[in-house]
């Protein structure tokens, strides 16, 4: 099973290369908790993160 990786531009939880969400390759291995959200556009949380796409998200990177 492949380690999980947190985007250090959007904060997208994910596996593999690049984020799927930035295409950027910058990532950390180490992040502070996870968020999962399934409807950005009428989360305050999501707001908060400054994220418009659904998704797993660190919640500090």
């Amino acid at each position: 099973m492949a380690k999980e990786k947190a985007c250090k531009n959007c904060k997208m939880i994910y596996e593999g290369e690049s984020c799927p969400s930035c295409g950027k390759k910058e990532f950390s291995d180490t992040f502070k908790g996870k968020v999962e959200l399934v409807n950005p556009e009428k989360s305050e949380l999501a707001k908060h993160l400054k994220v418009n796409k659904k998704g797993i998200y660190a919640i500090k990177v």
